[in-house]
């Protein structure tokens, strides 16, 4: 394992981000980590060492995602891996959610997320390297998920920039990954990560059944182990040549996998509509 990569880790008080930074530092790794309140980072991920920098950062702040980088590498010397892992669930209908509720799901899900690559991206284009992983989702590839419709356009936000963004810095010599986990067993579905409609619809009656089922029936039986979710990024890190999109999870393999089947069915079903609209 390469000790002397120096990462870069948001939303890290708990769930995947706090079991990353925990595995990190028991491999003798140097971490940054942020949370909106560094005394429940500082209690999760314990105290201070040589190789732990807590942070208290606000990501919909850029002067405040600017002072963490600096920060870090102030105290570090560079940062080789940023892991965009802070956001938060919401569910709720289209109709209910307000415009408010929606905003700042985005603002912390995806203007979070750009916030921080915005401001690593000097200092990594200088050192001609590095890997961004941007921690998205499966309801970032699939939204057949009814009550989920902005958590999801979050998340494909986060796809599509990720894309994107490794197209553009690729000749830099940055590596990104954009990952789509399933259900990992972490407090995501507790209140403090999962947003719920303050106005709600009695007629959304799939809605509240899904809202319900992930309050209730889903949370705590999640299959995925966020010990092994962690694991795998650190090896895809360590990867010359790692995968753009990386799913975990069996429950994330087959969902990615029907809506491949998906769209394979309808481009071949409307092939001849879908040709015959140029000159």
């Amino acid at each position: 394992m390469e000790t002397q990569k120096v990462w870069f880790v948001t939303g890290a008080s708990k769930g995947l981000g706090l079991v990353l930074v925990q595995k990190l530092l028991s491999n003798g790794i140097q971490v940054a980590a942020t949370s909106r309140n560094v005394a429940d980072l500082q209690a999760a991920a314990g105290d201070r060492t040589d190789l732990f920098l807590p942070l208290q950062v606000d990501l919909k702040s850029e002067s405040s995602v600017q002072d963490a980088i600096e920060k870090t590498i102030g105290t570090f010397g560079k940062i080789d891996v940023v892991v965009n892992n802070a956001g938060y669930g919401l569910t709720g209908s289209v109709e209910e959610l307000t415009d408010a509720e929606a905003r700042e799901n985005f603002d912390v899900n995806v203007f979070g997320t750009l916030n921080v690559i915005r401001k690593a991206m000097p200092h990594l284009r200088a050192q001609r390297s590095g890997h961004i992983f941007n921690i998205s989702s499966i309801g970032g590839f699939t939204g057949d998920f009814p009550g989920f419709a902005i958590y999801c356009a979050t998340k494909f936000a986060v796809n599509g920039l990720t894309e994107s963004l490794a197209a553009e810095v690729k000749s830099f010599g940055i590596k990104v990954t954009v990952v789509e986990p399933g259900y990992f067993r972490t407090n995501f579905l507790t209140s403090g990560s999962l947003g719920i409609p303050q106005n709600e619809i009695a007629d959304y009656k799939e809605v509240r059944e899904m809202q319900k089922a992930h309050q209730f029936d889903i949370n705590g039986n999640q299959p995925g182990d966020p010990g092994k979710a962690a694991e795998a990024l650190i090896r895809i890190s360590e990867e010359t040549t790692p995968p753009l999109n990386l799913f975990l999870g069996q429950d994330a393999f087959d969902l990615a996998q029907a809506k491949i089947e998906s769209i394979s069915r309808d481009l071949d079903n409307w092939k001849s509509l879908t040709i015959s609209t140029g000159f």
